[in-house]
């Protein structure tokens, strides 16, 4: 499949583009370029991208405003590659509509499996795509059924420990910031207060996790959200 996906680069930087061009071809995928975001506003209607790699630092136009212009009309998977590391920046892009967040600097099999989990993400539909069963190392989810089992044995969570582990694992190998899955599981308006949310990814390490401390199926991605592991 590799050699029919498109991807747009979006990067000012010579070398950092070029460095990401030649390590996406030569991993097979098509790469076309742009140096600006007004550049790439216009290249993506005519070369139709599957994915594209969004720099937040550009300079005509900020990322963040390519990033809202571009989710106006499409739902292309962006993967954001920045140099920016505030914990802000990662929330704001991924809350309006980022797949996925990259610091610079990064390294090529990082990239390459952001790029992938991107992807199947795209072709499932995921996160609202009709799933009944995910598995994970152990872990299985039956959606219908509303059961959980580490290595056969029935795991017991509450309502809400159950729809967050669901929800997390629906985008597995995607970030959720905090208020967006605040907002998804206990509605609009609901105060963004991410202790409940401590609380309850606590309660559920307990329950899935052999070492809480160090867990094999939910990630902290610190200041900013929760990622469910992938295979």
């Amino acid at each position: 499949m590799n050699n029919k996906v498109k991807i747009l680069v979006v990067e000012d930087e010579e070398s950092i583009s070029n460095f990401i061009s030649t390590t996406l071809k030569a991993n097979e995928y098509i790469v076309v370029t742009a140096r600006t975001g007004k550049e790439a506003l216009s290249m993506i209607p005519s070369h139709c991208p599957d994915v594209i790699l969004l720099d937040l630092g550009l300079p005509d136009l900020d990322g963040i405003e390519v990033l809202q212009k571009i989710r106006e009309w499409s739902n292309i998977p962006i993967v954001v590659v920045s140099a920016r590391t505030e914990e802000a920046d990662k929330v704001s892009a991924l809350d309006l509509g980022a797949d996925d967040y990259i610091a610079k600097p990064f390294g090529t099999s990082e990239l390459l499996a952001r790029i992938r989990t991107a992807l199947r993400h795209s072709i499932k539909g995921l996160p609202n795509a009709a799933q009944d069963v995910f598995e994970l190392r152990g872990l299985k989810i039956n959606f219908d059924k509303r059961q959980v089992t580490v290595d056969g044995k029935d795991v017991h969570l509450t309502q809400i420990e159950f729809k967050l582990v669901s929800l997390l694992a629906k985008s597995a190998g995607r970030v959720l910031t905090y208020d967006s899955i605040i907002t998804e599981l206990w509605g609009p308006y609901a105060v963004k207060d991410n202790q409940i949310l401590r609380v309850n990814m606590a309660n559920i390490r307990r329950k899935l996790e052999k070492n809480p401390a160090q867990p094999q199926y939910i990630f902290t991605e610190v200041g900013v959200g929760y990622r469910m592991a992938e295979e």
